[in-house]
């Protein structure tokens, strides 16, 4: 998608005379656009995948560009000053090195991990940074720290509550929704409570249903005709769909969700707090 690649580069106001730190190299395309504008000797790019640093800098010889290309973990010890670090992969929190190789006034801009929201902030002199997140969206994936991510030990859960009794049944207020799908909502759960994981599946009837597990035990089931309120069955230690349901009706109620344009300040151990009126919140580890 060059056209997210190019949002993301608009954000860090990319001009003549920065220094770019580009986070995952990929197929080495971001590295290429920036080399290519402001040249090789001010672009470094970092992929944790050998494969794929090697094969982007052979691409980019070919075409004769050169920018410096790093394999390592890029949420661990990085070398080097930047005035700009732009990723394009999503983390949480914000690892502390890009703190500390970022100079001051620097910008950096990011993802979140398992969200849409693109965070923007310029470093602070206490070694933090300070922004905000963009009235935009973008999804990339986690960074991983070695030579693959590790297996799905919720896959299994999905079909462990597919049709179980729930310790509670209840009726939901609000139909049934393709969380993965509604980036707002979906953003908003993840921050208030991480680590959820989604299934989804419409029949040809019209049936939707929906499942939620985290790895603390608890789930949900929520099944519906369409536009009917569901039946809902949870589970575990905590309320899944109703804590989704009271974002849905905060949203209903206030119009939006105060998370995007919400006001960003990141602490120099790269965990982020967020402000919009009297709505706080912290993303950590």
């Amino acid at each position: 998608m060059p056209s997210l690649l190019l949002r993301m580069f608009g954000h860090a106001e990319i001009h003549d005379g920065v220094e770019v730190l580009d986070v995952g190299t990929g197929c080495g395309y971001g590295a290429a656009l920036l080399a290519r504008r402001l040249g090789d000797d001010r672009v470094t790019s970092v992929d944790v995948d050998p494969y794929l640093t090697k094969a982007a800098a052979e691409r980019l010889d070919l075409i004769g560009l050169h920018p410096r290309i790093v394999t390592a973990d890029a949420t661990g010890p990085l070398t080097g000053e930047y005035d700009r670090i732009v990723a394009t992969v999503s983390v949480r929190p914000i690892p502390p090195s890009w703190l500390q190789v970022l100079r001051p006034g620097g910008r950096l801009v990011t993802t979140i991990a398992n969200t849409t929201i693109i965070v923007v902030a310029d470093k602070t002199p206490d070694g933090g940074a300070a922004g905000r997140v963009m009235w935009d969206r973008a999804g990339f994936m986690r960074t991983r720290h070695g030579d693959d991510y590790p297996p799905d030990e919720l896959a299994d859960r999905f079909r462990e509550i597919h049709d179980r009794e729930g310790d509670e049944v209840t009726r939901g207020r609000y139909p049934v929704v393709e969380v993965a799908e509604a980036w707002e909502l979906q953003s908003m759960l993840e921050v208030v409570a991480p680590g959820i994981e989604h299934w989804y599946d419409e029949d040809d009837a019209g049936r939707r249903t929906a499942l939620m597990v985290h790895p603390d035990g608890s789930w949900a089931r929520a099944t519906a005709m369409r536009d009917e309120a569901p039946i809902v069955h949870q589970g575990g230690p905590r309320r899944l769909w109703d804590l989704l349901d009271r974002i849905r009706h905060r949203r209903l109620v206030e119009g939006s969700l105060p998370l995007y344009g919400s006001r960003v300040r990141i602490t120099p151990d790269g965990v982020i707090h967020l402000r919009r009126g009297r709505w706080t919140a912290v993303i950590g580890p």
